[in-house]
């Protein structure tokens, strides 16, 4: 039964849940907020979807017209290499960012009258994005859940599980991670110098076909 919606980037975790619960997902939902990589990711995410038969929808949030500030939007500054842990990588918070496409995701799910929103967020993001740690996802959920006249609830399978982790599963389950986009510069090749492009090359050693610039 086809019940569930999927926050999907065309990112390496989103990816590996698309494979994971593609009998599952009812519709994938692509936001397009107005990062500098949103371009690249929503070339991923369709091809991918229309591989495995998902039915694909792109969302438009102006969150920079909203006012809302990171170096991950158009509107800000350089983005900043280097390592999550590092405290520059902050920088790259889009406030509340997960808050605000959960929320959409939860109308578009009762208007399809879906059980389950599926959100990619993992243990690798908590140092610097507070809306993909355990207790946001528990307390979302049951708001969620409560506002909703089917009491749709958030899964999020991958919270304590690593970036790495997540590779190892996809890999299991054959996911082409060359097929997945992950850079925050939003060229054509991966810059192979952000935070998450580190992330990227950590996760998937051994078996990594990204092309680095």
């Amino acid at each position: 039964m086809r019940d569930k919606i999927l926050l999907y980037s065309g990112g390496m975790d989103s990816t590996v849940l698309l494979h994971q619960y593609s009998d599952s997902i009812r519709l994938a939902v692509c936001f397009q907020y107005g990062s500098k990589h949103n371009h690249q990711e929503k070339k991923y995410a369709e091809l991918n979807c229309k591989k495995l038969g998902v039915e694909f929808k792109v969302v438009n949030i102006d969150l920079v017209g909203m006012g809302l500030e990171s170096s991950l939007l158009t509107s800000g500054d350089k983005i900043p290499h280097g390592h999550y842990t590092h405290k520059s990588m902050i920088s790259t918070v889009v406030p509340f960012r997960n808050g605000i496409m959960l929320s959409i995701a939860a109308g578009i799910a009762e208007t399809l009258n879906c059980k389950s929103i599926l959100i990619s967020n993992h243990a690798g993001d908590h140092a610097i994005y507070p809306d993909c740690r355990e207790g946001f996802i528990s307390a979302i959920s049951s708001a969620i859940s409560n506002g909703t006249y089917n009491n749709i609830n958030v899964m999020a399978p991958f919270t304590n599980d690593t970036k790495r982790d997540v590779a190892i599963i996809g890999k299991g389950i054959g996911v082409d991670f060359s097929n997945t986009y992950s850079c925050y510069e939003g060229m054509e090749s991966h810059c192979g110098k952000c935070g998450t492009c580190i992330e990227r090359k950590e996760a998937l050693e051994g078996f990594d076909d990204t092309v680095y610039a």
